[in-house]
């Protein structure tokens, strides 16, 4: 009987551990997925949309100045910075099958169309969030919490 309960505890510790005991994908295949998942132009993309920003936030600096910033070097060094993070929750077989997605019509539609897709969702959510903003800002205003120019009412005590 004795036996019989170590077996199966053993079978649930196994069980428990799940993915411990998954193999890790290789540096290799990390790669690989990276490169079907068209990594190298989403950083391409976000460097654009940071060097508008920054041209923005910085006038005094040429935008050009900024294009750079993600270089092939810096591609480089992001996709190497990056694979621990696929090993540590991705098990060999499943980056196996993120790969064979990918490479699909659909997985490459997806490559293909997420900027924009991303894009379309990020600005519907700044809309949402600054009507929602406006209509806490109304509430609070109507309960009295903030004065009509959004900032806390002066409290009495002579600290505002």
């Amino acid at each position: 009987m004795a036996g019989k309960r170590m077996v199966i505890l053993a079978a649930c510790a196994a069980l428990a551990a799940g993915p411990a005991f998954a193999s890790q994908p290789s540096e290799a295949k990390v790669r690989e997925l990276m490169q079907v998942m068209n990594v190298s132009s989403q950083f391409a993309a976000m460097n654009d949309q940071m060097a508008e920003v920054m041209g923005q936030q910085l006038p005094c600096v040429p935008t050009d100045y900024w294009k750079d910033y993600i270089d092939k070097t810096g591609t480089e060094q992001l996709i190497t910075a990056m694979i621990p993070a696929y090993q540590h929750h991705f098990s060999a077989d499943e980056v196996d099958g993120l790969i064979k997605f990918y490479k699909s019509p659909l997985g490459q539609k997806l490559v293909a169309q997420m900027p924009a897709t991303l894009a379309e969702a990020a600005q519907s959510g700044q809309q949402w969030s600054r009507q929602r903003t406006a209509d806490m800002f109304s509430d609070l205003q109507k309960q009295g919490k903030l004065g009509a120019d959004g900032r806390c009412p002066a409290t009495g005590g002579g600290h505002g």
